[in-house]
Protein backbone atom coordinates (compact mmCIF):
# COMPACT_ATOMS: atom_id res chain seq x y z
CA UNK A 1 0.00 0.00 0.00
CA UNK A 2 1.65 3.14 -1.00
CA UNK A 3 0.31 6.40 1.51
CA UNK A 4 0.91 10.02 0.76
CA UNK A 5 1.07 11.59 4.04
CA UNK A 6 0.50 16.08 3.51
CA UNK A 7 1.29 18.40 6.28
CA UNK A 8 4.35 15.72 7.15
CA UNK A 9 6.48 18.29 9.51
CA UNK A 10 3.44 19.28 11.96
CA UNK A 11 3.02 16.89 14.89
CA UNK A 12 0.82 14.90 13.82
CA UNK A 13 2.35 14.71 10.44
CA UNK A 14 6.07 14.08 11.72
CA UNK A 15 4.33 11.11 14.68
CA UNK A 16 2.38 9.54 11.58
CA UNK A 17 5.54 9.49 9.01
CA UNK A 18 7.78 7.93 12.12
CA UNK A 19 5.18 4.75 12.52
CA UNK A 20 4.52 4.35 8.78
CA UNK A 21 8.08 4.40 7.82
CA UNK A 22 8.51 1.68 10.23
CA UNK A 23 6.29 -0.33 8.67
CA UNK A 24 7.50 -2.54 5.59
CA UNK A 25 4.26 -3.16 3.77
CA UNK A 26 3.33 0.46 3.47
CA UNK A 27 5.82 2.62 0.60
CA UNK A 28 5.40 6.19 2.21
CA UNK A 29 5.25 9.25 0.42
CA UNK A 30 5.84 12.30 2.92
CA UNK A 31 5.14 15.82 2.04
CA UNK A 32 5.13 18.79 3.23
CA UNK A 33 5.32 22.51 1.83
CA UNK A 34 9.33 22.66 3.30
CA UNK A 35 12.50 20.76 3.88
CA UNK A 36 11.27 17.64 5.96
CA UNK A 37 11.92 17.54 9.82
CA UNK A 38 11.55 14.30 10.25
CA UNK A 39 14.65 12.05 8.80
CA UNK A 40 13.18 9.03 6.97
CA UNK A 41 14.87 5.65 7.00
CA UNK A 42 12.73 3.83 3.81
CA UNK A 43 10.38 6.33 3.00
CA UNK A 44 10.57 9.42 0.45
CA UNK A 45 9.60 13.06 0.70
CA UNK A 46 8.01 15.10 -2.25
CA UNK A 47 7.52 18.81 -1.31
CA UNK A 48 3.81 19.87 -1.68
CA UNK A 49 1.85 22.84 -1.13
CA UNK A 50 -2.13 21.53 -0.97
CA UNK A 51 -3.03 25.25 -1.49
CA UNK A 52 -1.90 25.01 -5.39
CA UNK A 53 -4.14 22.90 -7.31
CA UNK A 54 -1.05 22.50 -9.82
CA UNK A 55 0.96 20.97 -7.44
CA UNK A 56 -1.76 19.00 -5.92
CA UNK A 57 -2.09 17.34 -9.48
CA UNK A 58 1.61 17.18 -10.20
CA UNK A 59 2.12 15.00 -6.93
CA UNK A 60 -0.40 13.14 -7.20
CA UNK A 61 0.57 11.87 -11.01
CA UNK A 62 4.07 11.67 -9.99
CA UNK A 63 2.96 9.08 -7.13
CA UNK A 64 -0.21 7.80 -8.00
CA UNK A 65 -0.93 6.55 -3.63
CA UNK A 66 -3.39 4.63 -2.56
CA UNK A 67 -4.40 6.61 0.29
CA UNK A 68 -3.95 10.16 1.52
CA UNK A 69 -3.80 11.01 4.91
CA UNK A 70 -4.64 15.00 4.86
CA UNK A 71 -2.87 16.27 7.91
CA UNK A 72 -2.08 19.78 6.48
CA UNK A 73 -4.48 22.19 7.80
CA UNK A 74 -4.25 25.92 9.18
CA UNK A 75 -5.08 25.34 13.09
CA UNK A 76 -4.52 28.07 14.80
CA UNK A 77 -7.99 28.96 15.87
CA UNK A 78 -7.38 33.57 16.72
CA UNK A 79 -5.28 33.52 13.26
CA UNK A 80 -8.06 31.67 10.97
CA UNK A 81 -10.59 34.62 13.07
CA UNK A 82 -8.24 37.37 12.12
CA UNK A 83 -7.27 36.09 8.85
CA UNK A 84 -10.15 34.22 7.06
CA UNK A 85 -9.23 33.91 3.36
CA UNK A 86 -5.76 31.93 4.54
CA UNK A 87 -7.79 29.71 7.09
CA UNK A 88 -10.66 29.08 3.67
CA UNK A 89 -7.57 28.39 1.49
CA UNK A 90 -5.82 26.01 4.06
CA UNK A 91 -9.40 24.70 5.40
CA UNK A 92 -11.39 24.25 2.32
CA UNK A 93 -10.18 25.23 -0.95
CA UNK A 94 -6.99 23.45 -0.06
CA UNK A 95 -9.51 19.88 0.38
CA UNK A 96 -11.34 20.57 -2.76
CA UNK A 97 -8.21 19.87 -4.48
CA UNK A 98 -7.59 16.93 -2.44
CA UNK A 99 -10.79 15.48 -3.47
CA UNK A 100 -10.35 16.21 -7.18
CA UNK A 101 -7.09 14.61 -7.41
CA UNK A 102 -8.36 11.64 -5.07
CA UNK A 103 -11.02 10.96 -7.69
CA UNK A 104 -8.72 11.57 -10.90
CA UNK A 105 -6.10 9.17 -9.89
CA UNK A 106 -8.75 6.85 -7.73
CA UNK A 107 -7.03 7.05 -4.45
CA UNK A 108 -9.02 6.96 -0.84
CA UNK A 109 -8.92 10.06 1.63
CA UNK A 110 -8.27 10.05 5.15
CA UNK A 111 -8.96 13.62 6.13
CA UNK A 112 -8.60 15.16 10.08
CA UNK A 113 -10.73 17.13 11.87
CA UNK A 114 -11.93 18.61 14.73
CA UNK A 115 -14.28 18.97 18.15
CA UNK A 116 -14.16 22.52 17.01
CA UNK A 117 -17.11 21.94 14.39
CA UNK A 118 -19.19 21.48 17.52
CA UNK A 119 -21.10 24.67 19.90
CA UNK A 120 -19.73 23.41 23.44
CA UNK A 121 -23.29 22.81 24.54
CA UNK A 122 -22.50 19.56 26.35
CA UNK A 123 -19.69 16.50 25.96
CA UNK A 124 -18.38 13.76 25.46
CA UNK A 125 -19.41 13.44 21.72
CA UNK A 126 -20.46 10.68 19.62
CA UNK A 127 -19.75 10.71 15.64
CA UNK A 128 -23.29 11.42 15.24
CA UNK A 129 -23.82 14.76 17.00
CA UNK A 130 -24.95 18.15 15.05
CA UNK A 131 -22.12 20.43 14.15
CA UNK A 132 -22.73 23.43 15.49
CA UNK A 133 -18.72 25.62 15.27
CA UNK A 134 -18.82 29.18 17.38
CA UNK A 135 -15.62 30.52 15.48
CA UNK A 136 -14.38 30.53 11.77
CA UNK A 137 -12.06 27.81 12.59
CA UNK A 138 -14.43 25.29 13.23
CA UNK A 139 -17.00 26.70 10.23
CA UNK A 140 -13.85 26.55 8.04
CA UNK A 141 -13.39 22.65 9.37
CA UNK A 142 -16.66 21.76 9.05
CA UNK A 143 -16.99 23.22 5.45
CA UNK A 144 -13.54 20.74 4.44
CA UNK A 145 -15.42 17.72 5.94
CA UNK A 146 -18.42 18.36 3.90
CA UNK A 147 -16.83 18.35 0.46
CA UNK A 148 -15.14 14.83 1.90
CA UNK A 149 -18.63 13.73 2.52
CA UNK A 150 -20.16 15.25 -1.08
CA UNK A 151 -17.32 13.41 -2.80
CA UNK A 152 -17.62 10.32 -4.44
CA UNK A 153 -14.40 8.79 -3.17
CA UNK A 154 -14.07 6.15 -0.33
CA UNK A 155 -13.08 8.47 2.29
CA UNK A 156 -12.70 8.90 6.41
CA UNK A 157 -12.96 11.53 8.31
CA UNK A 158 -10.93 11.34 11.95
CA UNK A 159 -11.82 14.49 14.49
CA UNK A 160 -9.54 15.15 17.22
CA UNK A 161 -9.22 17.24 20.41
CA UNK A 162 -6.58 18.96 22.11
CA UNK A 163 -3.34 17.30 20.69
CA UNK A 164 -0.37 17.14 22.87
CA UNK A 165 3.08 15.86 21.79
CA UNK A 166 7.03 16.87 21.26
CA UNK A 167 8.27 17.42 17.39
CA UNK A 168 12.03 16.53 16.67
CA UNK A 169 12.78 20.29 15.73
CA UNK A 170 10.76 21.69 18.87
CA UNK A 171 9.05 23.98 16.11
CA UNK A 172 5.88 23.41 17.50
CA UNK A 173 3.91 23.86 21.22
CA UNK A 174 0.83 22.83 22.81
CA UNK A 175 -0.72 23.30 26.43
CA UNK A 176 1.27 20.47 27.81
CA UNK A 177 4.84 22.04 26.77
CA UNK A 178 3.40 25.85 27.49
CA UNK A 179 2.57 24.56 30.63
CA UNK A 180 5.92 23.29 31.37
CA UNK A 181 8.16 25.76 30.44
CA UNK A 182 6.44 28.46 32.01
CA UNK A 183 6.60 26.84 34.69
CA UNK A 184 10.21 25.95 34.56
CA UNK A 185 10.67 29.51 34.22
CA UNK A 186 8.88 30.47 37.16
CA UNK A 187 5.91 32.18 34.98
CA UNK A 188 2.56 32.59 36.97
CA UNK A 189 -0.33 31.02 34.32
CA UNK A 190 -3.43 31.78 33.93
CA UNK A 191 -5.54 28.38 32.95
CA UNK A 192 -9.57 28.07 32.74
CA UNK A 193 -11.34 25.92 34.59
CA UNK A 194 -14.80 26.27 32.30
CA UNK A 195 -13.62 24.42 29.25
CA UNK A 196 -13.88 20.53 28.98
CA UNK A 197 -11.92 18.77 26.75
CA UNK A 198 -10.51 14.85 26.08
CA UNK A 199 -6.88 15.90 25.51
CA UNK A 200 -5.22 13.26 23.16
CA UNK A 201 -1.31 12.08 22.39
CA UNK A 202 -0.03 13.07 19.37
CA UNK A 203 1.13 9.17 18.98
CA UNK A 204 -2.80 7.65 19.57
CA UNK A 205 -3.79 10.03 16.89
CA UNK A 206 -1.23 8.88 14.56
CA UNK A 207 -2.31 5.45 15.12
CA UNK A 208 -5.84 6.20 14.80
CA UNK A 209 -4.77 7.08 11.35
CA UNK A 210 -2.55 4.13 11.07
CA UNK A 211 -5.62 1.53 11.99
CA UNK A 212 -8.15 3.45 9.65
CA UNK A 213 -6.29 3.30 6.93
CA UNK A 214 -4.48 -0.39 6.93
CA UNK A 215 -8.07 -1.64 7.75
CA UNK A 216 -9.66 0.18 4.91
CA UNK A 217 -12.46 1.98 7.14
CA UNK A 218 -14.58 4.54 5.82
CA UNK A 219 -16.61 7.04 7.40
CA UNK A 220 -16.30 9.07 10.01
CA UNK A 221 -14.19 8.01 13.61
CA UNK A 222 -13.41 10.13 16.71
CA UNK A 223 -10.10 9.67 17.75
CA UNK A 224 -8.90 11.20 21.50
CA UNK A 225 -7.96 10.22 25.12
CA UNK A 226 -10.97 9.35 27.17
CA UNK A 227 -10.59 11.33 30.44
CA UNK A 228 -12.42 14.75 30.13
CA UNK A 229 -10.28 17.31 31.48
CA UNK A 230 -10.65 21.01 31.59
CA UNK A 231 -7.19 22.72 31.44
CA UNK A 232 -6.75 23.95 34.60
CA UNK A 233 -6.61 19.89 35.32
CA UNK A 234 -4.18 19.63 32.46
CA UNK A 235 -1.81 21.86 33.93
CA UNK A 236 -2.18 21.14 37.34
CA UNK A 237 -1.24 17.16 36.58
CA UNK A 238 1.59 18.14 34.40
CA UNK A 239 3.02 20.35 36.97
CA UNK A 240 2.69 16.90 39.35
CA UNK A 241 4.33 14.90 37.08
CA UNK A 242 6.96 17.15 36.28
CA UNK A 243 7.67 17.92 40.08
CA UNK A 244 6.73 21.89 38.90
CA UNK A 245 4.86 24.31 41.41
CA UNK A 246 1.56 24.49 40.96
CA UNK A 247 1.00 27.36 42.89
CA UNK A 248 1.74 29.32 39.44
CA UNK A 249 -0.65 28.19 38.68
CA UNK A 250 -4.00 30.33 38.51
CA UNK A 251 -7.76 29.24 38.05
CA UNK A 252 -9.73 31.62 35.61
CA UNK A 253 -12.57 31.46 33.10
CA UNK A 254 -12.97 32.08 29.44
CA UNK A 255 -14.77 35.60 30.44
CA UNK A 256 -11.59 36.90 31.61
CA UNK A 257 -9.80 36.17 28.21
CA UNK A 258 -10.23 38.57 24.94
CA UNK A 259 -9.79 36.33 22.24
CA UNK A 260 -10.44 37.22 18.75
CA UNK A 261 -12.20 33.39 18.60
CA UNK A 262 -14.61 32.14 20.92
CA UNK A 263 -13.91 28.55 21.64
CA UNK A 264 -16.98 26.03 22.08
CA UNK A 265 -17.08 25.14 25.99
CA UNK A 266 -17.70 21.58 26.31
CA UNK A 267 -16.57 18.94 23.81
CA UNK A 268 -14.58 15.81 24.39
CA UNK A 269 -15.11 12.72 23.05
CA UNK A 270 -16.95 9.15 23.01
CA UNK A 271 -14.07 7.00 21.27
CA UNK A 272 -16.74 3.57 21.48
CA UNK A 273 -16.76 3.25 17.55
CA UNK A 274 -13.37 3.65 17.40
CA UNK A 275 -12.23 1.37 20.36
CA UNK A 276 -14.98 -1.46 19.19
CA UNK A 277 -14.23 -1.17 15.21
CA UNK A 278 -10.41 -0.03 14.91
CA UNK A 279 -9.01 -1.94 18.05
CA UNK A 280 -8.07 1.56 19.32
CA UNK A 281 -6.75 2.12 22.47
CA UNK A 282 -5.47 5.49 23.75
CA UNK A 283 -3.20 5.85 26.64
CA UNK A 284 -4.23 7.25 29.96
CA UNK A 285 -2.95 11.45 30.53
CA UNK A 286 -0.49 10.34 32.57
CA UNK A 287 0.88 7.79 30.37
CA UNK A 288 1.22 10.45 28.07
CA UNK A 289 3.11 12.18 29.97
CA UNK A 290 6.01 10.05 30.39
CA UNK A 291 6.08 9.11 26.47
CA UNK A 292 6.57 12.92 26.53
CA UNK A 293 8.92 13.12 28.94
CA UNK A 294 10.82 9.74 27.55
CA UNK A 295 11.08 11.66 24.28
CA UNK A 296 12.22 15.10 25.81
CA UNK A 297 15.02 13.20 27.84
CA UNK A 298 16.27 11.84 25.05
CA UNK A 299 16.31 15.34 22.40
CA UNK A 300 18.14 16.75 25.63
CA UNK A 301 21.11 14.42 25.42
CA UNK A 302 21.34 14.88 21.66
CA UNK A 303 21.80 18.61 22.61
Amino acid sequence: MKILVTGSNGLLGQKLISLLDNDSTINLVATARHHLSYPLSRGIYSPLDITRQDDVQRVMALHKPDVIINTAAMTQVDQCETEKEACWLANVTAVEYLVRACERFGSRLIHISTDFIFDGSHGPLAENELPGPVNFYGESKLAGEQIVQQSKLQWSIIRTVLVYGITTDLSRSNIVLWVKKSLEEGKTIKVVNDQWRTPTLAEDLAMGCYLIATKNATGIYHISGEEMMTPLDIAIKTAEYFNLDQKLIKATDSSKFKQPAARPLKTGFNISKAKTALGYKPHSFTEGLAILAGQIRKLELKK
